[in-house]
């Protein structure tokens, strides 16, 4: 497991907080709780503090009162938590987020609106209601303040330990991928499910904890469907196959898709192809610090659309990719945030003929000072099969 550094990056986080009129920040969002934490249970809450004392002693018992930045999680992970937590306070209480939030004398704190239910919401505004109840010691108003993505946008920007690791989750695709193909498991009479399941297992044996989502395998029509799961259709000689997948590698996601042909393309299956391929290397060549994400999304999408097949590219170029799979920043027509160096993206453009079927060809890479390094290395040719 790579040291990340999460002192430095709730630090980070913590020296905002102030300007947003905030004393703390109660992270719910597992993902942002394992970003600043390292942990990685199913439960947990961390609350941020805007101002820590110089020095905190991680090991102290937790108190009716925080002394500093805390973390929570329940009795299922004192010894997790213990080992992926050391430098803070540790509370073994729940519900996580409303024992530290009983615990904090603090007037202003946020919480991340986009993570919590209106259900959890009003169990913390209770919380915040009562804290003025329980006597002069306690005589303190909270006032919850909805926030939106506070942690996520120090998330879009990676370190090089963050980058590194999504290589490896890369290599580990790439490889699997390279040995799927050879294995001469991809042919005529086999189903999609069968070898989605197949590509997989190579994926763990190679080091992936998982796959980073629902492995895409879609063969002839299905192919036209953007995120079609696969199913029990069998391939047949003729059909384009997509291939949409990834490696989750210490909690970071790869993510490339690949289309191939089952013999001899047809013509129309080459123009198609080929077209993609042109406006996967548009977008490629767009991105840089300084542009926004729907300006890169144009670049790609003008060389569809003068073609004559705008309509048939569906979705957005791509997005970010890091511990989750889909994440800031965004490449669409409606993104207007600017790209910066180290951010991680896909660029993922397609073309989907109802019926007949489709392309994407996708890369994940980093936005570079000098442009876009791609981390998937699987060729993107038409690779007959």
């Amino acid at each position: 497991m790579p040291a990340f550094p999460y002192a430095a990056r709730r630090a980070a986080v913590a020296a905002t907080l102030a300007d947003r009129g905030l004393e703390g920040l109660l992270v719910t969002d597992l993902i942002n709780v394992r970003y600043l934490t390292g942990f990685t249970g199913s439960n947990a809450a961390l609350m941020l503090l805007a101002e820590d004392p110089a020095s905190i002693d991680p090991d102290a018992p937790v108190g009716e009162r925080l002394t500093g930045s805390t973390f929570c999680t329940d009795g299922r992970y004192v010894t997790q938590s213990a080992a992926q937590v050391p430098d803070l306070p540790r509370l073994i209480d729940r519900p996580s987020d409303r024992a530290l939030l009983r615990r904090a004398q603090l007037r202003r704190v946020g919480f991340e609106a986009d993570a919590v239910s209106v259900a959890a919401h009003d169990a913390l505004q209770q919380v915040a209601s009562r804290s003025t109840e329980a006597g002069p010691d306690r005589a303190v108003a909270v006032e919850l303040v909805a926030t939106t993505r506070v942690v996520e946008g120090f998330r879009a920007v990676k370190d090089e330990a963050e980058i590194e690791t999504l290589r490896r989750a890369c290599a580990v695709a790439d490889q699997a991928f390279a040995g799927l193909l050879d294995s001469g498991v991809v042919r005529p009479g086999v189903t999609e499910r069968t070898i989605g399941l197949d590509l997989d297992q190579r994926m763990r044996t190679l080091g992936a904890e998982d796959p980073s989502f629902e492995t895409i395998v879609a063969a002839g029509a299905n192919s036209a469907i953007p995120h079609h799961r696969p199913t029990a259709a069998v391939l047949a000689a003729g059909d384009f196959v997509k291939f949409d997948f990834g490696a989750t590698v210490d909690g970071y996601h790869s993510d490339m898709t690949r289309t191939i042909v089952l013999g001899r393309p047809a013509d129309w299956q080459r123009e198609v192809f080929d077209l993609v391929l042109a406006a996967q290397q548009a977008g490629r060549d767009a991105v840089a610090p300084g542009r926004s994400g729907g300006a890169i999304d144009a670049a790609s999408r003008a060389v569809i659309a003068d073609a004559g097949y705008g309509d048939r590219f569906l979705h957005g170029l791509g997005h970010g990719v890091g511990l989750q799979v889909h994440e800031a920043p965004s490449l669409a027509a409606s993104a207007t945030g600017t790209m910066v160096a180290g951010m991680c993206v896909t660029v993922e453009p397609g073309v989907y003929l109802e019926g007949r079927g489709g392309v994407r060809i996708e890369d994940s890479g980093v936005v570079r000072p000098g442009g876009f390094e791609v981390l998937t290395s699987t060729g993107r040719g038409l690779r007959q099969v």
